[in-house]
């Protein structure tokens, strides 16, 4: 069963709280039910994630081949119609394996009820704040940490950080790229790995408001 859940999450900026912003987001109540809905939606973005690479050809898809070999009597050899064939070196393969995606499919709303449902759970992990980064010019990673650290966030070898923003520029980018532990997503491509790995979230205040409005 499912259930509105009013958060306050209070802005910070420089390790001081602002302002305050109330979200509603629709949860699942029940523990069972919230870790059966996760589980799905988990398990269909790995399954969506996963391709087998590995690709044999059959004696179709191998070059060359059109022409017999020698003729079919008369030769004393046995007898053969395609060099392509795979008894012959360097021919197709008959079992071998084939390049293969594999797909899962789940509900748009029972995705967004349990990404709701991470985020609620998380609450007292995450910080909201109003912009991050607005003022460089340049990228510059010391900075960057700089800023993570005047929100409050640890960041430590074994702490994973989840930053999310509502656009991600290349000055965004190329400023965290070399912080270990740390991910940055773009609102609209929240997904519930990202969330379930993220000892801190970190959310810019557009980000919010479209996780607010169901728009990611």
């Amino acid at each position: 069963m499912s259930i509105t859940k009013e958060l306050q999450y209070k802005f910070s900026f420089n390790s001081q709280e602002k302002n305050a912003k109330i979200i509603k987001l629709q949860i699942i109540n029940e523990h069972q039910e919230q870790m059966y809905l996760i589980h799905r939606a988990l398990k269909q973005q790995l399954t969506n994630n996963r391709i087998r690479n590995a690709h044999s050809k059959t004696r179709s898809e191998v070059r060359g081949g059109g022409k017999k070999p020698w003729k079919q009597k008369g030769t004393g050899r046995a007898r053969a119609g395609s060099s392509r064939s795979p008894l012959w070196k360097g021919g197709g393969i008959i079992f071998g394996p084939r390049k293969k995606i594999y797909k899962s499919k789940i509900n748009k709303k029972e995705k967004r009820l349990a990404i709701n449902t991470i985020l609620a759970n998380k609450f007292s992990n995450t910080i909201v704040t109003s912009s991050i980064l607005d003022n460089i010019i340049t990228p510059n990673t010391k900075t960057a940490i700089s800023e993570i650290k005047k929100l409050g966030a640890k960041i430590q070898k074994k702490h994973r950080l989840l930053l999310i923003v509502d656009k991600k520029t290349k000055f965004l980018y190329l400023s965290f790229r070399n912080i270990h532990n740390l991910e940055l997503i773009e609102v609209h491509s929240i997904n519930v790995l990202s969330l379930l790995k993220a000892d801190t979230i970190i959310i810019t205040n557009c980000a919010l408001e479209k996780i607010n409005k169901a728009t990611f």
